[in-house]
């Protein structure tokens, strides 16, 4: 006898059970699938080097200010000028930044994303231009010639991936710029997606303590770690505060009062942010899928096991082994694990199509998501897996059962006692309680959801409100009033457009990501000489800003076009801020305030209602609003937000022919003057929810699986219960018991499993709920309304799910009944 039972018998006894066959297939393809899937983004996102060499020793440069209160500071000049001429644990430093710029020359005006970087930026990477050099010192020094390089697709965009762009010249914001290289295709600069990359050209000489905007990289020498370049950072921050002047109107005192320390994390840390947490749950969740998948073709396979109890009875007494039993139950069950990976990685495949479509946009590093090696080898060892966990069970319950037992379990006049279901029943509990904490956990993610949906963002119809950003650069009108006055052409032209009811500029459309932070000092609230004051958000709106975007003015009135070109001095705060320092918006009327210790006063004319701006789930910062033209701002003799966003209301909103209309208004004043990121604020607004909508959308997809898979197992067993016990329902209705009474009986045994797996769900979500704290916004982990909405809904769907086949079973004939086996 052969020791290995061949595999063309075990595909022999699946095909002669072709229903089995077919469910215990789909139920492992699914449940492996989803997990192959979500394995691939966990791969791609979370586990996967960066895509340059020694990614490892690549960290981003941050700081901490406990003194203010701010667990994280950007890097600026002065931070990046320091640790790289005093630096011991850096090979090299670099800035960065983010911005879009104005190209000229090509053919119609283009607003372009670029990234400005320090000289030594791009080499940190050690990612080779394919095409021409990266920058030098001496192209990174002020008042050098300007130079430019290229993207891989952008200069397939426009030269072609022609060779001869190199030493051509493009107008950028009005300067000429020489293209010196092209980045290979496939380089992306961590999550920034740019067509040009631009020297910063800082001058030194006029570099001070503050200006913390940027964001700094840098590439650990060999041996170095981040304890130790922590320790470096710690030594040289008090080197700064002697290397460079405070800011103007700020102290050293303040500055030092604030306690800079390091807060250096790994450069892959960086990139994914907080998306991991939200990552590692799903794949929780579709591991929790996955187990209830197992449980129920494990019960299907005891379904199958006990109807062939008198053949293993026979095949034992004729001399085979358990050994040799027990190898054939497993080896359909792993083959039937086998053959489900393979069907759950092509489902996979599709589905990772789905999931990268419903992503939230910020998600990190999306483009580096497939089915790779490492992935499939976790679909083989998960297959395998589950094949030996489901296949386990009916092993050890019929593989090693005696012959004389397993014969009279198998008689026709048999008794179907308790004990024999108890296999069958415990793993219908575990599916239920294993449901229960997914559909818990997708209701606590609902309620997040319409708790946000409940919160005021600071803005109303977001549909029809467009924004589009203009931009004049200095080098195309140097004078700032000028520049003003050609902005406020462009509103008055966008105005004429038909459906137009209101437009205006600012610097930041609120959750845009646009931030500007400093402090300010109040008349009756002055600066300490010894501490910087708390940092508030700083907005530079022109007049109907607040009617564009349906924010209500509390009191006060708005600023005026005589505010923006007069010498006047008046400003408006939101209520949280008037509320802080005044305590009622009333009293804020009149009040002064400033940005520092040596800038001029301005008046407070009007408070307006408080805006979301870091997210409907994040608290509502305190802003002030300045007129987007000022006179004397800091050691400015004037500011102009000379790149603001156009805000426009109107029921024409998102439409091409609304945008083309928009066109055509701003090239009528400035032909040069290109439209970039043209979007409208619900557009924004989703892509501030994206992440808890994906979540939920996860979750429920999971928890509809588990829902599904656990009342399936319900209806099994019960049906497979009725469908034993016929002679006994036959004998009770013969007797005289009413249907209803028999339905019942079924009914409570169904209620009964649904009960204890509910009660056990309950303890586990109570504890791994907790772990989604993080996820959720104005509910608690164990919400009461969740926890006894999930219970009562597993409940309704387990008493249907085990009505059906109890009154299937009332309306068997008893004399049919009697004669049954």
């Amino acid at each position: 006898m052969p020791t290995v039972t061949p595999l063309r018998h075990i595909a022999r006894r699946l095909a002669r059970a072709p229903m089995f066959t077919i469910i215990t297939l789909i139920t492992l393809a699914v449940g492996i699938g989803a997990n192959t899937a979500i394995s691939s983004i966990i791969n791609g996102v979370l586990l996967k080097p960066l895509p340059y060499p020694e990614s490892d020793r690549l960290v981003a440069v941050w700081q901490t200010a406990p003194g203010i209160n701010l667990p994280e500071i950007n890097a600026s000049p002065a931070t990046y000028f320091t640790y790289r001429e005093e630096g011991r644990t850096f090979e090299d430093i670099g800035l960065y930044r983010n911005d879009s710029v104005t190209v000229t020359g090509l053919a119609e005006p283009e607003q372009v994303q670029a990234l400005f970087v320090t000289d030594g930026t791009l080499p940190l990477l050690r990612v080779n231009p394919v095409v021409g050099r990266w920058f030098s010192r001496k192209d990174d020094q002020p008042g050098s010639p300007k130079t430019a390089m290229l993207t891989y697709g952008y200069w397939q965009r426009r030269f072609g991936a022609s060779t001869s762009a190199l030493g051509k010249r493009l107008m950028i914001d009005g300067e000429a710029h020489e293209i010196i290289g092209v980045m290979p295709a496939g380089f992306q600069f961590m999550n920034r997606r740019a067509g040009l990359i631009l020297p910063f050209q800082l001058d030194r000489s006029k570099v001070f303590i503050g200006n913390f905007s940027y964001e700094a990289v840098a590439r650990l020498k060999p041996g170095e770690t981040l304890a130790t370049a922590s320790m470096d950072v710690a030594r040289m921050i008090p080197i700064m505060m002697h290397k460079f002047p405070p800011a103007p109107g700020v102290s050293l005192q303040m500055f030092e009062s604030a306690h800079f320390g390091p807060n250096l994390r790994s450069m892959k840390q960086e990139v994914i942010g907080s998306v991991g947490n939200t990552l590692w749950i799903l794949m929780a969740t579709v591991g929790i899928v996955l187990l209830i998948a197992c449980a129920n073709v494990a019960n299907l396979m005891l379904v199958r096991a006990e109807a062939r109890q008198q053949e293993f009875a026979i095949r034992s007494a004729l001399g085979a082994s358990r050994m040799r039993l027990a190898r054939e139950l497993l080896g359909e069950s792993v083959t039937l694990g086998v053959i489900g990976g393979v069907l759950g990685a092509c489902l996979a495949y599709a589905a990772l199509q789905l999931l990268v479509w419903l992503a939230p946009s910020g998600l990190p590093r999306i483009n580096e998501i497939q089915l790779n090696g490492p992935v499939l080898f976790f679909t083989i060892a998960i297959s395998l897996l589950a094949g030996v966990l489901f296949g386990l069970i009916p092993v050890y319950k019929y593989a090693g059962a005696g012959p004389a037992m397993s014969l009279r379990e198998g008689g026709r006049n048999a008794s179907d006692g308790r004990q024999r279901h108890h296999a069958r029943n415990s793993l219908v509990v575990v599916q239920v309680a294993l449901a229960l904490v997914l559909l818990i956990s997708s209701g606590l993610m609902l309620r997040t959801l319409m708790a946000l949906q409940q919160i005021s963002p600071g803005f109303t119809d977001p549909a029809h409100i467009q924004t589009v950003r203009v931009s004049i650069p200095s080098a195309q009108v140097p004078d700032d009033v000028r520049a003003a006055r050609m902005h406020q052409e462009i509103m008055r032209k966008v105005s004429e457009i038909p459906g137009v009811t209101a437009v205006a500029l600012t610097n930041s459309v609120t959750m845009d990501g646009y931030t500007d932070n400093d402090p300010i000092g109040a008349e009756d609230h002055p600066f300490d000489e010894g501490k910087i004051p708390p940092l508030r958000r700083f907005k530079f709106i022109s007049p109907g800003y607040f009617k564009a975007m349906g924010r209500p003015l509390l009191i006060g009135r708005d600023l005026t076009w005589q505010d923006i070109y007069s010498e006047s001095t008046h400003v408006l705060v939101s209520e949280n801020l008037a509320r802080e320092l005044w305590h009622d918006p009333a009293k804020a009327i009149g009040k002064r305030i400033k940005e520092s210790p040596t800038s001029m006063w301005r008046e407070i004319v009007g408070v307006v209602s408080d805006e979301r701006d870091d997210g409907v789930d994040k608290k509502a910062p305190t802003v002030v609003y300045w007129p987007f033209l000022l006179r004397h701002f800091w050691q400015f003799d004037s500011r102009l937000e000379r790149g603001p966003a156009l805000v426009i209301r109107s029921d024409r909103a998102g439409s091409a022919a609304f945008v083309k209309e928009l066109e055509r208004a701003v090239w009528s004043v400035n032909p040069d003057m290109p439209l970039a990121e043209i979007r409208t604020v619900e557009e924004t607004y989703r892509r501030s929810m994206a992440r808890t909508s994906f979540t939920l959308v996860m979750l429920a997809i999971a928890s509809g699986m588990a829902l599904l898979l656990g009342i399936v197992g319900i209806y099994g067993v019960i049906a497979y219960s009725v469908s034993q016990r016929t002679r006994e329902i036959g004998i009770r209705v013969a007797l005289g018991a009413e249907p209803s009474a028999v339905q019942a009986m079924f009914v409570r045994h169904g209620l009964m499993l649904t009960g204890i797996g509910v009660a056990l769900g309950m303890a586990v979500a109570f504890s791994v709920t907790r772990l989604m704290k993080s996820l959720l916004f104005e509910v608690s982990p164990v919400d009461p309304l969740t926890y006894s909405a999930v219970a009562v809904l597993l409940l309704l769907a387990a008493s249907l799910a085990a009505y059906i086949p109890a009154r299937r079973a009332t309306r068997i004939e008893a004399s049919e009944a009697l004669r049954m086996e």
